[in-house]
């Protein structure tokens, strides 16, 4: 008697307790879900959209497996419940990891050793732990000579994550976005928000979640990574069409302490003569957390303010909070609504920044519905379009997952959805409200985030050159993970005196950088911090202000510089906006690793220190302290001409470009032309 089945496209497996489907899921695509529950969850996608079920399959059935055909993806499974996958020109792809007494080979390779094995261990490793649920680990089989790429942003320099380990979590900086892209051609979305980890080691890949109900993971095959990312776009959505104003420069810091600060700082960018496109307030505006608006003490007509910005082209975005104080009037209407984030054991204080506060449950729909009230009311009805969603992940005092509690589920079990919630918040009521072009900060992302607007960023990060150098792999691997619209602090959050001639080298070489980044961002804590003028209001602790962090704070050299770059920026705008609408279309990432562009040229996979900014840029930024000069290597099959100097080279070679402080290496492709 068989353990496979097949119906309406879908193929099954039973046995031992364990039940398993697996069905066509977008181009090219295949989502496989396992439980040893009494009955599979089939309504949950998670990350993912509907599937239209338009599919055509092919299925052969024999009496010891069954193999699914959809486009360039082939997907074996035996009555054992073994899973291999394979590419239209039938090479493995990708096969589960099992250790057995049996001699059976899933993966067809007759030359390859058996794997007999006293070990029993199976590839799907279902553990019971109390309350009904289960960890669940997947095992596959390694190859060394793969290379493996995306999955968000971690801060490490390593840009293939090959031999890796990486958390599945969402801390300050971390963004766990668990789509990887493969070199051997599949793409592979791990479609669980449960806390876990990831082993990318050579002797074997494992993915584990620490609380879950089922396996559930989607995989997809192509020939060449754009297809993978585009196919991986399809399933789980695009960003909108960015709006244009977004190209332009961002003026932050920590933080404009008054509504005159705010316009003071418009108008000196006017009398010098420096485009500016929007300009930031961050937190502690309020004058508690929780209550989601202005304090009528520093900010008296926030309404003129936004009027005023916009007559002189410039859009106000405002920092939005996620926690609220428990002397806030809200906390106990939310509190017994169940709107907030529950700890299972001890005080329900999940952070204590300025007050003792707990976090607003994004996975509740009422408290969705009851945050965007207030911040429509007191934002979006003066006519503030664009929010800063800050401590997103969010960020618990103590990272202890295992003491938190949300209306869709334990932190352990859905806890990485928590930062699309927060988006989706704000997406749905700016929707609701009749927007369209909707852009929000989010200093976290999920798989799926894209589709409500995120422009993700990486969060606190330090001001030193070790800290860019992470930075530009962390967005290269966002790109790659389907968060298109991503950018950093320019200058780092964490640290940097104005008047430091090592911060200011710092500052220009990432300023530059940034000008290449899919949004440009000048934010930062500078130092030394400046105390407000009381330090307590109404009982309320006040929030210090870092130091001037605008063009002109850090000497003429820096503002002539910068400005320069500022200009390049402005000139790149109508190239970017069409990269943006590639991103809408297809998910394209603005920037990507050269292999994206250059997949058949060998030294483009191992490249981490140079990417493409579109199709026709290739950036090589300054990543070290008094570097005068660098290596490029220019993609063969091009010519290539220096941005600056229109000095044209032939592609295929390494060559040695001079990086004095005034400039880094960008090279166009071809003839095209990027500056307008």
């Amino acid at each position: 008697m068989t353990n496979l089945s097949v119906k309406n496209h879908k193929v099954y497996w039973r046995a031992s307790g364990q039940h398993l489907v697996m069905e066509p899921w977008g181009k090219n695509s295949l989502r496989i879900r396992a439980t040893c529950l009494p009955a599979l969850d089939l309504k949950q996608d998670w990350a993912l959209l509907p599937d239209p079920d338009n599919h055509r399959v092919k299925i052969e059935k024999t009496s010891s497996a069954v193999r699914i055909t959809h486009g360039n993806i082939t997907a074996e499974i035996d009555n054992r419940g073994r899973l291999a996958f394979y590419n239209r020109r039938g090479e493995l792809l990708l096969a589960e990891w099992w250790r057995q007494r049996t001699t059976e080979d899933i993966t067809g390779d007759v030359k390859k050793e058996k794997y007999v094995s006293p070990l029993e261990i199976e590839a799907r490793e279902f553990n019971p732990i109390p309350g009904g649920k289960y960890q669940l680990t997947q095992y596959f089989e390694a190859h060394r000579d793969e290379k493996i790429f995306g999955m968000g942003q971690y801060q490490q320099s390593l840009l293939d994550l090959k031999g890796c380990v990486l958390e599945l979590a969402q801390r300050n900086s971390q963004s766990s976005v668990p789509f990887m892209l493969s070199s051997r051609g599949y793409g592979m979305l791990w479609n669980n928000p449960a806390v876990g980890e990831v082993h990318f080691a050579n002797n074997q890949t494992l993915w584990r979640a620490r609380v879950t109900s089922q396996l559930d993971y989607w995989i997809t095959a192509a020939d060449r990574p754009a297809e993978l990312v585009e196919q991986y776009a399809a399933v789980t959505g695009t960003v909108a069409v960015m709006p244009e104003f977004a190209t332009g420069f961002w003026q932050s810091k920590l933080r404009y302490r008054t509504q005159d600060e705010v316009l003071m700082v418009a108008e000196e960018y006017r009398r010098r003569k420096l485009p500016l496109s929007v300009l930031v307030i961050d937190s502690f505006h309020w004058p508690i957390q929780g209550t989601w608006r202005f304090n009528e003490i520093d900010w008296p007509d926030p309404k003129a303010m936004v009027d005023k910005l916009r007559d002189m082209g410039i859009e106000l975005m405002v920092s939005i909070w996620p926690t609220v104080d428990q002397r806030a009037e809200s906390y106990t209407e939310m509190e017994t609504e169940g709107f907030l984030v529950r700890s299972d054991r001890g005080v329900p204080i999940n952070l204590d920044s300025r007050g003792s506060t707990t976090f607003f449950d994004t996975t509740h729909p009422s408290a969705r519905e009851h945050v965007w009230k207030k911040i429509k009311q007191n934002y979006y009805d003066i006519g503030i379009r664009w929010f800063w969603l800050d401590m997103a992940e969010p960020e618990y005092r103590t990272y202890h997952f295992d003491n938190y509690r949300y209306f869709m589920g334990t932190a352990l079990e859905v806890g990485n959805i928590y930062p699309q919630k927060f988006a989706q918040c704000l997406y749905d009521g700016q929707r609701q409200a009749g927007q369209q072009d909707i852009l929000n900060l989010v200093r976290c992302a999920w798989a799926g985030s894209q589709r409500f607007g995120v422009l993700a960023w990486s969060g606190d990060i330090h001001s030193s050159f070790h800290a860019l150098h992470n930075q530009v792999v962390a967005g290269l691997n966002m790109g790659l993970a389907g968060i298109p619209w991503w950018t950093t602090d320019i200058g780092g959050f964490q640290g940097g005196r104005h008047d430091d001639p090592g911060f200011r080298e710092l500052l220009i070489r990432w300023f530059q950088w940034g000008v290449f980044c899919p949004v440009c961002r000048l934010h930062g804590c500078r130092e030394p911090e400046i105390p407000p003028p009381e330090m307590y209001r109404d009982g309320i602790e006040q929030c210090n202000s870092g130091s001037p962090n605008e063009l002109w704070s850090f000497g003429e050299e820096n503002e002539r510089i910068m400005s320069h770059w500022l200009g390049i920026r402005e000139r790149l705008r109508p190239y970017i906006h069409r990269q943006m609408v590639a991103a809408h279309q297809k998910g394209t990432p603005v920037m990507r690793p050269l292999f994206y562009d250059f997949p058949d040229d060998p030294p483009c996979w191992d490249i981490e220190d140079q990417y493409m900014f579109g199709p026709d840029i290739l950036v090589a930024p300054v990543l070290a302290q008094g570097m005068q000069s660098r290596r490029v290597y220019l993609p063969a099959g091009q010519r290539w001409r220096d941005l600056l100097t229109e000095q044209s080279r032939p592609g295929g070679k390494w060559i040695e470009v001079a990086t004095p402080l005034e400039t880094i290496p960008v090279f166009v492709r071809g003839d095209t032309t990027v500056l307008d």
